[in-house]
């Protein structure tokens, strides 16, 4: 294993370099590679188009903190009909209009609005770190689903094989039974193996439909014939380099350490619930009787305009503020101990996955060996076999131990490349900038929360939400059939 390469060396490029990969089967030139799977996860995935929805609603979390600090206009329109007061003099209007007009602008609010718009960006990055781990685990879930494919397709070729060599077997001990050379006892022996391995098949074409049906579920559209996926990329020298890139790009970890930061701001948020209030306000009425007024020589209308500066000092809430600070203290506390949690985990899915990926490295040399080692046995099995040295179930035996061997081995490597991408994602490193997707132009978080930040007009609207991932109700209910048997 090199040391880890750069940023720069660290990109999945899944159009190249197959020839280094991961082979379980041999596949025509024409094929499904990994970074179409990707590309299109990553385009049209439910999962991770919610995710996106829900970061834009938790970019709108700025602009409505920032409305606290702007102006307010409001008018308000009153039409009256006096309809009867006995009290009332008999020139008293009949009718009145009003309209009135009042402005206010905040100048003091104790920090409240500046450090609740501060809690807001800072939830905002949270959430894009959120969504980095969603978009991490679609890949992952991707990486997984398009690995089990390639080893369903080869789990089924292998046990057809083995039931292609059984039904051979079988013929041929028939053959030497009729001459009288074999006993029943070998012919029933040939028989049970081969039902025992036509059931091995089916179980195996259940398991690849099912592997077919999931990638449909993640990626969007039924697989075709997937070509070798390319080497993993960035993988870490140590358990302890995991450790470290993780803890700097992990985004599981850098959330819970923002809205640690967040949690902050609301405790002085709720610490301004003690201080004075400052605020500018102006007003408009315009009054009119509409000819009603009976008064000889009275106006019909009036109008008054009104400014002035309003203090509110709080001397009594019945300890409302001081509990609100001690609640955002305890929250504080709670985000605060969420962080060294995330932490721990992160540390502990980082060392656990390099284990894995360590583990399944190894098995692939020690299931490669188990394979040489059977087939070999297998050849000496039979030749033995001709000269009365071995009996038919002999010949079962290994042809079995051939075949739980080479299962084995496609599962060792399908294993192995998952865990290396598992590892890859506990490190922060399994994103769509680090595997270099270029299908289509990536998502931009900053895109929407920059339009939205210093929006503030009342007026403004998006389009009416559509889905924007792909249904698969149209998609073909898979089979267990493989190519290039």
């Amino acid at each position: 294993m090199g040391k880890m390469r750069g940023s720069s060396m660290a990109r999945l490029t899944l159009g190249a370099g197959f020839a280094a990969g991961l082979v379980l089967a041999a596949v025509p030139a024409m094929a499904d590679d990994l970074r179409s799977a990707l590309v299109m996860a990553y385009s049209t995935n439910p999962t991770l188009q919610s995710a996106r929805a829900q970061q834009r609603a938790v970019d709108e979390g700025v602009p409505i903190a920032r409305s606290s600090a702007l102006p307010s206009v409001s008018a308000t329109a009153t039409y009256t009909e006096f309809l009867h007061d006995s009290t009332s003099s008999p020139l008293a209007p009949n009718r009145n209009l009003g309209v009135s007009v009042d402005a206010g602008v905040p100048i003091y609010a104790g920090g409240a609005i500046r450090n609740s718009v501060r809690a807001a960006r800072t939830r905002v990055e949270a959430g894009q770190a959120d969504l980095r781990g969603v978009e991490s685990l679609v890949f992952t879930q991707t990486v997984a689903a398009y690995m089990d494919v390639i080893l369903g397709e080869a789990t089924v070729r292998l046990n057809r094989a083995n039931v292609g060599r059984l039904e051979v077997n079988l013929q041929a001990t028939r053959d030497r039974f009729e001459i009288g050379d074999l006993t029943r006892t070998d012919v029933a022996q040939s028989q049970s193996r081969l039902a025992l391995a036509q059931g091995q098949t089916r179980s195996a074409e259940a398991s690849l439909i099912a592997a077919r049906e999931r990638y449909i579920q993640v990626v969007g559209k039924a697989p075709g014939t997937l070509e070798p996926p390319p080497p993993l990329p960035g993988l870490p020298a140590s358990a302890d380099e995991a450790v470290t890139v993780a803890l700097d790009s992990n985004p599981d970890l850098i959330a819970a350490r923002e809205r640690s930061k967040a949690a902050g701001y609301d405790v002085n948020v709720a610490s301004a619930g003690r201080l004075p209030k400052v605020s500018v306000f102006a007003g408009g009425d315009y009054g009119d009787y509409l000819g009603s007024n009976k008064v000889p020589g009275a106006d019909q209308s009036s109008t008054s305009a009104v400014a002035g500066v309003r203090a509110t000092i709080p001397l009594f809430q019945g300890g409302l503020p001081a509990a609100q600070r001690r609640q955002a203290q305890a929250r504080e506390n709670v985000a605060l101990e969420q962080e060294i949690g995330a932490e721990r985990e992160v540390i502990a899915s980082v060392r656990a996955a390099y284990a894995q990926w360590q583990a399944a490295q190894g098995l692939i040399t020690s299931s490669q060996s188990a394979v040489d080692a059977a087939s070999l046995s297998l050849e000496g099995v039979r030749a033995e076999n001709t000269v009365g040295n071995r009996t038919i179930l002999d010949i079962l035996n290994a042809e079995n131990e051939l075949l739980n061997a080479q299962v084995q081995l496609v599962t060792a490597r399908r294993n192995a490349y998952v865990a290396g991408f598992n590892l890859l994602s506990a490190m922060g490193k399994a994103e769509s900038r680090d595997l270099g997707l270029d299908g289509g132009v990536l998502y931009d978080p900053d895109v929407n929360y920059r339009r939205v930040q210093g929006a503030i007009w009342d007026w403004s609207s998006d389009p009416a939400p559509t889905a924007r991932s792909t249904r698969t109700v149209d998609s073909k209910a898979q089979d267990g059939s493989v190519t290039g048997e």
